[in-house]
C-alpha cells in the first residue's frame, strides 16, 4: 500500500490580505481625517508625511531583514546615530570632509562595523538576538557619549549639508517640499525588496527564519548568512542615521535612540511575522506610512505626545493580534487530500 499526502497552502492569499487591509485602513483614516479636519487632504500634508517616514522607512526596511530571519534587533537606532554622528563629527574639518559619497561610505563601513559586531555574537554563540542587541545598544552608545562626543553640532560638514535644503519637487504656493533624500529611500526599498524576492541570501533569510536547523540542513551557511545579515542591517542603519541627520541639519548623539517601537510597530503592523519567515516589503512600507499618518492625525489634532506613544503601542498590540487570528485562519485553509492506492 502506498500513500500520496498532497498539502495545498494558501499562504500568499494572507498576505495580500494583510496588505489590502492595511491600504484599506490608510484609505478610511483619510478619509476621517479630511472630514474632521479638509486642511488635511493637501499636498502639504502628503510631502510632510512622506518626509517624515523617510528615517523609519530606512529603519524598518533594517528590521524586517532582521524579523523575518527570526530574530529582533533593537541596537539599528543606536547604530544609526553612532554612524551619522562619528562621521560628521570627523568631517567638521576642512582636511577630512570627502563629500558626500566619502560621508556616506565612511557612515557605511562604521554602520557595517558595528552590524559585524552584533551578527558575531549572534551567529557564533547562538545567543538570543533581543538580549545580545539590547546589551549592544547601551554599549554603542556608552561608547558614543564617552569617546566619540556629547556635544550638540548645528552645523553640518560642507559634503552634505547642501542637502539639507535640496528639493526634489517644491511647490512655493502651498509651502510643500519633498526633500531630495527621497530619491535614496526609494532605492532602498526597490533594492530590499530584490534582496528578498530574486536573490540566494534572501531566500536564505526566510529560510532561517522559518526553521534555523531546517535552513542549515538544506545547504544554506547559516552563521555566515546571519553575519553578513548583520553587517548590511548595521549600514542600512547608518544610512537611516545620516538621512536624519541631514534632515535634522544638526547632529545630536542624543537623538533616534527610544523611537525603537514604531519602527518594530510598523513592521509587525506590515504583516511580518515576528516568529520569523514571513514578511513583505510592500507591507513594511505600507506599515510605516500608517504609523506616519496616524501620528500626523494625532498632532493636527492637538493630542499629546504621551498619548501618541500609547497609540503607537496599541497598534503593536492589534498587529501582533492580526498574526495570531491570520495565521489561525491559514491553518484552516491548509487541506490535507491523502490518495490512497491499494
Amino acid at each position: 500500500m502506498s500513500a500520496t499526502d498532497t498539502r495545498i497552502r494558501l499562504p500568499r492569499i494572507g498576505r495580500m490580505s494583510n496588505e489590502l487591509v492595511l491600504a484599506s485602513i490608510i484609505v478610511v483614516l483619510v478619509i476621517v481625517m479630511c472630514a474632521v479636519n479638509p486642511a488635511f487632504l493637501s499636498v502639504h500634508t502628503l510631502f510632510s508625511i512622506l518626509r517624515s517616514a523617510l528615517v523609519p522607512m530606512v529603519f524598518a526596511l533594517a528590521v524586517l531583514l532582521v524579523i523575518i530571519s527570526g530574530g529582533i534587533d533593537v541596537s539599528f537606532a543606536a547604530i544609526g546615530i553612532f554612524a551619522a554622528y562619528t562621521t560628521v563629527s570627523l568631517a567638521q574639518g576642512e582636511r577630512l570632509d570627502f563629500g558626500l559619497i566619502g560621508i556616506l561610505a565612511f557612515a557605511i563601513v562604521i554602520g557595517g562595523a558595528l552590524g559585524f559586531v552584533n551578527g558575531i555574537v549572534i551567529a557564533r554563540f547562538r545567543l538570543p538576538t533581543l538580549i545580545v542587541t539590547l546589551a549592544t545598544q547601551g554599549i554603542f552608545k556608552g561608547v558614543l557619549l564617552a569617546y566619540i562626543g556629547s556635544r550638540y553640532m548645528a552645523e553640518l560638514p560642507n559634503g552634505i549639508s547642501w542637502l539639507s535644503t535640496a528639493n526634489l519637487i517644491s511647490i512655493e504656493s502651498t509651502r510643500a517640499y519633498l526633500p531630495m533624500l527621497i530619491v535614496p529611500v526609494v532605492l532602498l526599498v526597490i533594492g530590499a525588496a530584490f534582496l528578498l524576492r530574486r536573490t540566494m541570501f534572501g531566500r536564505g533569510i526566510y529560510a532561517m527564519g522559518g526553521d534555523l536547523e531546517g535552513a542549515r540542513r538544506a545547504g544554506f551557511p547559516v552563521v555566515r548568512l546571519q553575519i553578513l545579515l548583520y553587517v548590511l542591517v548595521g549600514a542600512v542603519a547608518a544610512i537611516g542615521g545620516l538621512i536624519h541627520v541631514v534632515l535634522g541639519r544638526s547632529a545630536n548623539p542624543q537623538d533616534l535612540v527610544g523611537t525603537e517601537l514604531d519602527v518594530i510597530a510598523a513592521v509587525v503592523l506590515g504583516g511580518a511575522s515576528i516568529f520569523g519567515g514571513r514578511g513583505t516589503v510592500t507591507g513594511t512600507v505600507l506599515g510605516v506610512l500608517l504609523v506616519q499618518i496616524i501620528n500626523n492625525s494625532l498632532i493636527l489634532m492637538g493630542v499629546p505626545t504621551a498619548w501618541q506613544r500609547a497609540a503607537v503601542g496599541f497598534l503593536l498590540v492589534i498587529g501582533v493580534g492580526i498574526q495570531a487570528v491570520m495565521a489561525r485562519r491559514a491553518s484552516r485553509r491548509t487541506f490535507v487530500l491523502d490518495t490512497v492506492k491499494e
